[in-house]
């Protein structure tokens, strides 16, 4: 084509192809193999406790072809997140975050599913941009910390933090998706203890939100659903039929699967879907009944080797937009895995907050590969010969 031929196709060309120059970015010695490890062995995990969750299905390999497909994405995704200077990321920080309220936006008028508003509907995929807008909100954060060295030296400058993660929190509320809007408030609270805000500035916030909270009760601006999962946390068995029916039938899975667990593949709980959300916002308690005690302590090992090099790399990066990338990133992992453990196990109101790399999903498993990847990233530019 173009007067080409296939003489021109030369070992130079071939040297220079996309997997080359990916390998060329990543000197093995810069990689933290532990982080990578552990991202890969829960994308794993995931795949195969939701096979395990959904093989009476019909077909039932649906949801296994699916999240394998978003597994296989979401590694890619990891490698190009990690193959650049994260640094570049800092100018187009505001085109990222645009972009993604610009999505949620988008996503308000499209049609309603389960009530709620949170997907776009594509012919092959249905992203939620909810999950996109968390690492746009950590991105922006992230330059805005960094472009004020880490101080919040007034109110004003304050006031614009709460405003960046504010904006997509109120769009997202009204989906209505409350667990991602906790999500992304517990990421700003945790960018801005380490950013550099005063405690009186957190102080005022925290009675705020204690006001607000109050407010949305008794003004009952949170869906009567929402409401009740509370009544329920307080007290499960209120309504162990309907609202507490999920909460009831979890903790039964996991304390059913005492030490070894009743066998991959097996648990009436699981195979006879008494938990309805189980390959989803309930996987934990799948991994309790099948593999028991002991495979539950494996994925939080997992889980805490992950969170740990997060912290490393957030302590060890060389400028403060890595370090406030990395503490976003690890702030964002830590709180889902918490609730979504405690959740399950009734130690935590149910939020529809999912587990990270094991729930089904392909914009959760994306993103937080994404999120990995820019970790791997910070991590072997904490050197100069890094970069």
């Amino acid at each position: 084509m173009n007067g080409r031929t296939s003489t021109e196709f030369s070992p130079g060309l071939v040297r220079q192809s996309l997997p080359r120059e990916l390998l060329k970015r990543f000197p093995s010695r810069s990689v933290d193999k532990l982080l990578l490890f552990s991202a890969l062995a829960l994308g794993v995990f995931g795949v195969l406790m939701i096979f395990s969750a959904t093989r009476a299905d019909n077909p039932a390999t649906y949801y296994l072809k699916r999240q394998l497909l978003f597994l296989i994405v979401g590694v890619v995704v990891m490698f190009l997140a990690a193959s650049f200077d994260y640094r570049k990321m800092m100018p187009y920080s505001r085109i990222i975050y645009a972009i993604s309220i610009g999505l949620l936006l988008v996503v308000m008028v499209t049609p309603a599913r389960g009530g709620a508003h949170r997907w776009l509907p594509l012919p092959f995929f249905d992203p939620q941009p909810s999950e996109f807008a968390k690492i746009a909100v950590i991105i922006m954060l992230a330059t805005f910390f960094a472009d004020r060295h880490m101080e919040i030296g007034s109110n004003r400058e304050f006031l614009q933090a709460l405003g960046i993660a504010g904006i997509p929190m109120f769009l997202i509320f009204l989906e209505p998706d409350l667990g991602v809007t906790l999500s992304v408030f517990v990421i700003l609270l945790g960018m801005l203890l380490i950013g550099g805000a005063r405690l009186r500035q957190l102080a005022v916030l925290a009675a705020g939100t204690a006001v607000a909270v109050v407010a949305a009760l008794g003004l009952h601006l949170l869906k009567s659903y929402q409401v009740t999962r509370l009544l329920v946390f307080i007290n499960p068995d209120m309504d162990p039929l309907h609202a507490g029916y999920n909460l009831m039938q979890s903790k039964i899975a996991i304390g059913s699967g005492q030490l070894v667990g009743r066998g991959l593949f097996r648990g009436t709980q699981t195979n006879l879907k008494f938990i309805p959300a189980h390959h989803t916002d309930f996987i934990f308690s799948v991994v309790g009944e099948q593999l028991g005690f002991i495979g539950g302590t494996v994925l939080l090992a997992l889980f805490a080797l992950l969170l740990w090099r997060s912290f490393k790399i957030a302590l060890t990066a060389r400028d403060p937009f890595g370090t406030m990338l990395a503490v976003g990133i690890l702030v964002m992992f830590l709180f889902q895995i918490v609730v979504n453990v405690g959740m399950t196990m009734g130690i935590m109101p149910v939020t529809g907050i999912t587990l990270p790399f094991m729930s089904y999903g392909g914009s959760s498993l994306i993103v937080n590969f994404f999120c990995v990847g820019l970790l791997l990233n910070i991590g072997m530019r904490r050197f100069p010969q890094g970069t």
